[in-house]
């Protein structure tokens, strides 16, 4: 439950960097970062984040293309989940100018539970085609297919979650999953990625 006034969420949210512009992706498209594991869903309220995001990320993305590199390493339903309804209303609250430069959505070490929601749910959260653009990414290695490397901080403890998947080799991160039967193949990038399109789940 909220506690704090809705400036402090505000400064919650800039102070602990959930929300980041930083580098480029390989098309050229800015990259907006998004760290699950650090959001406060106990303690933040749909309205702050919609109110920072309007004043301090969507301007700087309105008149340009841009991707989105979403962190879902070591997030925990119970902290950092802010519901469906709270997620429908944060991607609605979302400009249209801004949705029409959203080039993808790279969604890094997803869960077997965050695949499975998202099949459920996907549609309804993330609408004005944003559904469409969203792709699993399992490991680091892939998303450097994508990402300029240089230009983009990663906290340590996803670093710390990929040594941790070199140890175990669970299939799911090699691009051998059972609910993903197609590869996601990107034209303008080369060579194959192993990374899923949300549309195999579909």
């Amino acid at each position: 439950m909220t506690t704090i006034s809705l400036p402090e969420q505000k400064k919650l949210i800039h102070k602990l960097q959930i929300f980041k512009i930083q580098g480029k992706d390989k098309r050229g498209c800015t990259i907006l970062r998004i760290i699950g594991k650090l959001f406060p869903a106990r303690v933040v309220s749909v309205e702050a984040v919609n109110k920072y995001l309007q004043e301090k990320i969507y301007p700087s993305l309105e008149q340009r293309q841009f991707s989105i590199v979403y962190l879902h390493t070591e997030v925990n339903r119970a902290e950092n989940f802010p519901g469906i309804a709270a997620l429908r209303s944060i991607c609605d609250a979302m400009p249209e100018i801004v949705k029409n430069h959203l080039s993808a959505v790279y969604f890094l070490h997803p869960s077997l539970q965050s695949r499975l929601f998202l099949a459920l749910f996907g549609r309804l959260i993330f609408t004005g085609g944003v559904y469409w653009k969203l792709n699993y990414v399992t490991r680091l290695e892939f998303l450097w297919e994508h990402v300029k490397r240089k230009e983009i901080e990663m906290p340590e403890f996803v670093y710390d979650h990929e040594e941790e998947l070199d140890d175990y080799r669970p299939m799911m991160d090699y691009g051998m999953e059972g609910d993903h039967p197609r590869v996601y193949i990107d034209s303008t990038v080369e060579p194959a990625v192993s990374m899923y399109s949300m549309r195999c789940i579909a």
